[in-house]
């Protein structure tokens, strides 16, 4: 079977299968995913987020996502990163916390993907992201 979005994200939950069963038969928008098992997240300001993503839209991002009001970037990135980042205004997200996550094929308000998760496994790169943020936050201090 071909690895979707839906099905690698599912692969977080304790129960996979009946996770994903549970999100496609009530066509919930949001779910509630632990974060540590097969990724981490790290959340930026948003007027950050958006310039190092594009800073690393080049295909070198892994699922992002934004909450309300584009306040926040998250970043999924490997698992024992949020457990070793060290950065002001950064929110880490590891083993032992739980996300809101938008249904990967599905449209929402509020929370949404910027860059969905395709079912390759990607995952933005924890040193690609802290250049990308360092330059966006070079290119906020310049004006």
């Amino acid at each position: 079977m071909e690895s979707t979005g839906l099905h690698w994200l599912a692969q977080a939950a304790p129960d996979p299968e009946a996770f994903r069963e549970q999100w496609e038969r009530t066509g919930l928008g949001l779910m509630l995913l632990p974060a540590g098992r097969r990724w981490d997240v790290l959340s930026v300001p948003g007027r950050l987020g958006h310039p190092a993503l594009e800073v690393l839209a080049a295909g070198l991002s892994g699922p992002v996502l934004t909450d309300f009001g584009d306040e926040h970037v998250s970043f999924l990135v490997p698992v024992g990163t949020a457990a070793r980042w060290v950065g002001t205004g950064v929110r880490c997200m590891g083993e032992g916390t739980w996300i809101v996550l938008p249904h990967p094929e599905r449209s929402s308000r509020g929370v949404r993907w910027l860059v969905p998760p395709d079912g390759s496994g990607r995952l933005s790169d924890p040193a690609l992201l802290e250049l990308a943020l360092h330059e966006a936050a070079a290119a906020l201090s310049d004006w």
